[in-house]
């Protein structure tokens, strides 16, 4: 359509289908889809692309890996992965906090379509995106950061405290537990918990209700609520300064390279069931 949406570039790591104004970007990194520097440097080169004044009105990310969105960062690469993260913004902004924030602002509605477990600064996109909704069965929430020895970096401080309040939000940070996907409805991590056989109609619809409405006032109106709900770029930074700060120290490192013994970063019982694991592992000082 002559005008119309377009897509220009190819990802690696990122399967991108238009369909009229609605983009569908499904996530496939195997072997588990880790957040690594391949996957940052697509996911800065597609939120670029979707900046652009022809871009679609409309995006759905979901997964192609059914166990996994993104069950964490890879613990292995955070300087690689970091510097991709740069690429966004600048040195200056050098971190998943900043570049989710550019995904928040996008002059286009995101909806996460989720579908396995998101964890840690995969748990921190999903709540960058303007909506998400999840699959009833087969949906795993998390932020483990704790559990392994730094706060969460990428947003889910300032997301989680203001749509869970300061008490679930405590409790979502601080146990490391995970929360299916009906917990997480009630407590608002998640919009919706929807039955699986149902989720990809009613995202769909969704979808494609808001692509028919006028491009300005859906930009005009999700500028207004991010004016009042977003946080300060400053609190951002911050987040990420100090997680930066205590992910490289002593006590991360210990406790990584234990979960490494039990499978860490691998399709396992470990990663299934991260938040069991965590809550099993010795303590430390």
């Amino acid at each position: 359509m002559t005008g119309g949406p377009k897509m220009t570039a190819s990802y690696e790591t990122i399967k991108a289908r238009l369909d009229g104004t609605v983009l569908s970007a499904t996530f496939n990194a195997p072997p588990m889809n880790l957040i690594g520097p391949e996957v940052v440097r697509d996911l800065v080169a597609l939120l670029e692309e979707l900046a652009h004044p022809t871009a679609p009105r409309v995006v759905i990310f979901d997964s192609a890996d059914a166990d996994f969105f993104f069950p964490h960062v890879d613990m292995t690469k955070v300087p690689e992965y970091t510097a991709e993260a740069a690429k966004a913004g600048g040195p200056g902004d050098a971190s998943l906090g900043m570049l989710f924030r550019k995904l928040s602002q996008l002059p286009a509605v995101t909806i996460a379509k989720l579908r396995g477990r998101a964890r840690g600064a995969g748990s921190e996109f999903l709540l960058a995106c303007d909506m998400r909704f999840a699959s009833r069965e087969n949906a795993i929430l998390g932020q483990p950061e704790v559990g392994i020895g730094a706060p969460p970096g990428a947003g889910a401080i300032q997301h989680l405290t203001r749509l869970l309040g300061r008490g679930r939000a405590l409790e979502a940070v601080l146990t490391s537990s995970d929360f299916d996907a009906d917990l997480a409805e009630r407590y608002g991590w998640v919009n919706r918990a929807v039955p699986d056989a149902e989720l990809d109609e009613f995202v769909a619809g969704i979808a494609a209700r808001m692509s028919g409405f006028p491009r300005d006032a859906l930009i005009a109106a999700k500028s207004a609520i991010n004016a009042i709900s977003l946080p300060a770029p400053a609190e951002v930074r911050a987040d990420a300064a100090l997680f930066q700060q205590l992910v490289r120290g002593e006590k991360v490192q210990q406790r990584t390279a234990e979960l490494f013994k039990q499978g860490f970063q691998t399709r396992g019982a470990t990663e299934l069931d991260l938040g069991d694991a965590l809550g099993h592992l010795k303590a430390v000082d």
